[in-house]
């Protein structure tokens, strides 16, 4: 089943459903959706866009009439003859993921160059080390474990033995597996929130219920785990309030739920110290999630789990029985990183570039829109009409960068603006984006 790239803009004129089916017949026109693809259902459509069904069931019915559809008694709703490329045809990216841009993103991190002696020295080490003669430990590398281990107790307040952290392919891995071992039932995200954190839950046949990112957490009720990011809450950057955060705890202890932490970028504070880790205030009820992917590489795809203890056998007896341990070379690599101090090195310039950086930003947009949260972090978020984010980003793009909307983060959520990052560009491309945008909102 296809998932629609669809942004609806309630500030035009007409109504919702006749925009809908006008940009269906549009991806259907273009190749974007070949023939015989199936849709989603109406119910599922109007989640994700956060519109009533009876919008998703006009648009649907509009474009069923015209023939640009047709409904399979039983299976569905798909697309009918009259498409530009059949369903098996090369697609063409989305301009968001144009490789001829320059990503302004939320989760690319700046590398200061003169580090890289110390990469290229980890991978030659790394090139000389014999691997293990078959399937190495699932859990990870014992030394890596280790590593790790000290650096959440040292970074974050989390102290945990080596044999409580399971290294993973990342985040969205290390939520994958946790949610492989709970009871059956719905998960909990934040909204706006991580969009290939919900992904992820769908693509494991759960379903997704919406907290609102900027409210309370008093009932959860029904739903096995709520995933937040309460250091720095992606994309609206704010931090959790500690009389919060013990609602929160207080709330999943009541419903057996388990909270799931991502902690993906807590170490780039750089008005306060960091926030510890909210597992530190209960380990046997919150899962912490860790990445490599904002200190070092995303393309590294590495990151780290520590589930609760009652969760941790069943984990790790999995792992054994499908071999999804993260790969050995990547793991020796990241070892060495941070033994040799590579990783410290590379967040503390980073750190000071961001503080830099983020008032610069900040300047820039001040006049035209308001920022969401406090500045910390590779990125800050922007709340504006979407009218103005709209040919904000239109502008950008023409400049030749990609800014991220912060309606596609939302899915009941009414929050309009930009989601603004600043790590994975020099400062000539930096100061280039903002006149960009800001030329568009001026």
């Amino acid at each position: 089943m296809t998932t629609l790239p669809l942004v609806l803009d309630r500030t035009a004129p007409g109504s919702l459903s006749v925009q809908l089916s006008g940009r269906i017949r549009s991806l259907v026109l273009d190749g974007t959706l070949g023939r015989g693809e199936r849709l989603p259902s109406t119910r599922a459509l109007a989640l994700d866009l956060g519109v009533s069904r009876s919008v998703t069931e006009h648009a649907y019915e509009q474009l069923l009439a015209e023939g640009w559809l047709e409904a399979r008694r039983g299976a569905g709703t798909y697309v009918a003859a009259g498409g530009s490329a059949p369903a098996t045809a090369a697609r063409r990216p989305a301009p968001s993921a144009d490789p001829g841009l320059v990503r302004l993103d939320a989760g690319t991190p700046w590398i200061d160059p003169r580090h890289a002696a110390g990469w290229r020295r980890a991978w030659r080490e790394v090139s000389s080390a014999r691997p293990p003669r078959g399937y190495d430990d699932p859990r990870g590398l014992p030394e890596l474990r280790a590593a790790l281990a000290d650096r959440i107790g040292r970074t974050r307040g989390l102290v945990v033995d080596a044999d409580e952290v399971v290294v993973t392919n990342g985040t969205t891995d290390g939520l994958r597996h946790l949610l492989a071992v709970l009871p059956p039932g719905p998960v909990a995200l934040e909204d706006p929130g991580y969009r290939a954190a919900v992904e992820t839950v769908r693509g494991v046949a759960r379903a997704v219920r919406d907290l609102p990112a900027l409210a309370p957490v008093t009932d959860l009720t029904g739903v096995t785990a709520a995933y937040v990011t309460p250091a720095h809450q992606h994309p609206l950057g704010r931090v959790l309030p500690a009389t919060e955060r013990v609602a929160l705890l207080d709330a999943a202890r009541a419903a057996g739920t388990v909270v799931v932490e991502d902690d993906y970028d807590s170490e780039f504070r750089y008005d306060v110290a960091p926030v510890p880790a909210l597992a530190s205030l209960d380990r046997q009820q919150v899962a912490y999630l860790g990445t490599a992917a904002k200190a070092v590489a995303p393309s590294l795809r590495l990151g780290w789990l520590v589930p609760p203890p009652a969760y941790l056998d069943a984990i790790n007896a999995r792992r054994v029985v499908t071999h999804e341990g993260a790969p050995w070379p990547v793991q020796r690599a990241f070892l060495a990183l941070m033994r040799d101090g590579y990783v410290d090195k590379v967040v503390r310039t980073a750190r000071r570039v961001y503080a830099e950086r983020a008032p610069r930003v900040a300047a820039a947009l001040t006049p035209y829109a308001e920022l969401a949260g406090p500045l910390a972090g590779m990125y800050s978020t922007w709340l504006l009409p979407q009218p103005d984010a709209l040919r904000a980003r239109a502008a950008a793009r023409e400049a030749g960068f990609e800014v991220n909307l912060l309606s596609d983060y939302c899915r009941s959520a009414r929050l309009t603006g930009l989601v603004l990052g600043f790590g994975g560009v020099t400062d000539e491309e930096l100061d280039r984006a903002l006149a960009a945008v800001t030329s568009a909102l001026v």
